[in-house]
């Protein structure tokens, strides 16, 4: 049986036995139970990875505890430059994890996973070169006294990721953690673990063991028993706001910092003078069309100014109608599919009940098809709905899917009061040629992030997070490493005797 780390072309679709890294060893689970991972293209198994549990979990906690004075130790500079070295080996591998992460979660090989992959790399850089970075003040109290402060890591972080874009958020807790000086057990989720594994493979051909661990698992059983180790300094978590509360209540019975990427349920406000081409194609990259929405920030509620509506959505169809919805692996395919069968239910209840909504317009999509190629996997075509209220529940409720609600306004004041109408704060997106308008906006939306005539992805060196259900904590940059991965030391030395 070959293994993950093995080669995924054209014409492999199973990669066999993915083991987990502890302690710098490929490890089974200690009970030998192993999880099934389906491929969302054709739900066919094609490959299986460890079901770690309380006793695994603990090894690569104790793992990570043996290597931390030793790594914390490590010169900065050195800790860097090891990091650049895995991003040097990571590059001439990328066409082939990229080819495994759009085989276990579903995102099209062209539009998503070869850019997800190369970000890996990206971030592997930016994070070596401010290794450095991590630095303290002096302060001067007394011509006697030395005084200053100190950035120290935390030690074992734990951190847990999602599988809607594994490798992105992988490599997103892995440097920052580990270049500032901590060690690392790293939880993956189950549905989408074998391309950030073979990350982490390269990843260790650098690393002393024990530096680096990551656990295959389901979330109540490898992920309760990471969030309740007592030997856990940090934890990290990026998914959906439900269990992110349950990871903090984790962290305050032991006093643990606690950093949060939750949910969203982002606004994307069209104001009447940008019904042009450019905007609908800027909404569609906000909304993550790509990722079949499976994101975040997807800017999911689409706010558009009543003078401008109809023709603004009739823009949107068109252009959506024309995407190619299909295999992952195509090079065709704009679109792929939902990562498994209780995302793909869950979604399609949702279209569902925005169906039998009185006075609701379905503009574009609805249910996936019974039959034909695209009902071999968890394909959802892209759906409109328009004229929606927006505390209707699929305006108001985070659907993880390629559904976007299309909801009139007129009136500045009120759609900003409607886009802050949530508990959600991660994202939001503002259009218009009136720069005035767009700042006003921007700044009145209750959101970590908010983008003015754009619609991209977060970029290295940004402060991203989100405000309230949306998280605690920033990632992306210099200083969320800081403020996540360091504590602050502060040493006073009298030099009078």
């Amino acid at each position: 049986m070959t293994t993950v780390q093995d080669s995924v072309t054209s014409g492999e679709r199973h990669v066999g036995d993915a083991p987990m890294l502890i302690a710098g060893e490929w490890a089974e689970a200690a009970d030998g139970q192993w999880i099934d991972v389906e491929s969302p293209r054709d739900k066919a198994v094609v490959g299986r990875v460890p079901r770690a549990g309380a006793e695994d979990v603990n090894r690569a906690v104790e793992a990570a505890a043996r290597a931390f004075p030793g790594w914390r130790d490590l010169r900065p500079r050195d800790r860097g430059d090891l990091f650049r070295r895995i991003a040097d080996a990571l590059e001439p591998e990328q066409e082939r994890i990229a080819r495994l992460l759009s085989l276990e979660n579903g995102n099209a090989l062209r539009t998503q996973s070869r850019g997800e992959t190369q970000f890996v790399v990206d971030c592997f850089r930016y994070f070596a070169g401010v290794a450095g970075e991590a630095k303290g003040e002096s302060i001067p109290l007394d011509p006697t006294v030395l005084d200053y402060s100190r950035r120290e890591p935390l030690g074992v972080v734990g951190a847990i990721v999602p599988w809607n874009a594994p490798l992105m958020l992988s490599a997103l807790k892995i440097a920052p953690a580990l270049v500032s000086g901590n060690t690392l057990v790293l939880k993956l989720a189950e549905d989408a673990p074998l391309a950030a594994l073979a990350v982490a493979r390269i990843c260790q051909r650098f690393l002393p063991e024990g530096v680096l661990n990551v656990l295959t698992g389901y979330g109540a059983e490898a992920g309760e028993a990471l969030t309740a180790h007592p030997r856990i300094a940090k934890l990290s978590f990026t998914g959906s706001t439900a269990v992110g509360r349950r990871v903090m209540a984790k962290g305050a019975e032991r006093i643990v910092p606690v950093s949060l990427e939750l949910g969203g349920k982002s606004p994307q406000i069209v104001f009447p003078d940008a019904d042009e081409d450019w905007v609908v194609d800027g909404t569609i990259a906000g909304m993550r069309f790509f990722r079949q929405g499976q994101s975040c920030t997807a800017g999911s509620r689409l706010f558009l100014h009543e003078s401008v509506f109809d023709s603004f959505v009739g823009k949107l169809v068109d252009k959506l109608s024309a995407l190619t919805v299909g295999d992952p692996l195509d090079e065709a395919s704009d679109m792929g599919t939902i990562v498994n069968g209780r995302q793909f239910d869950r979604v399609c209840d949702y279209i569902s009940e925005g169906m039998e909504q009185s006075g609701v317009e379905v503009a574009l999509g609805g249910l996936p098809p019974t039959d034909g190629p695209l009902a071999q996997g968890y394909y959802v075509r892209p759906t409109v709905f328009a004229r929606v209220a927006n505390d209707w529940r699929i305006a108001s409720e985070e659907i993880f899917g390629p559904v976007v609600c299309a909801i009139p306004w007129k009136d500045e004041q009120d759609v900003v009061r409607m886009a802050n109408d949530t508990h959600f704060g991660l994202a939001g997106f503002v259009w218009t040629h009136d720069l005035g308008a767009g700042l006003r906006t921007a700044h009145a939306l209750e959101a970590g992030w908010v983008q003015v005539n754009q619609g991209g992805g977060q970029v290295l060196g940004q402060s991203y997070g989100g405000f309230k259900q949306s998280g605690i904590g920033r990632e992306f940059s210099l200083e969320g490493m800081l403020d996540s991965y360091t504590q602050r030391k502060h040493v006073s030395v009298s030099l009078g005797r």
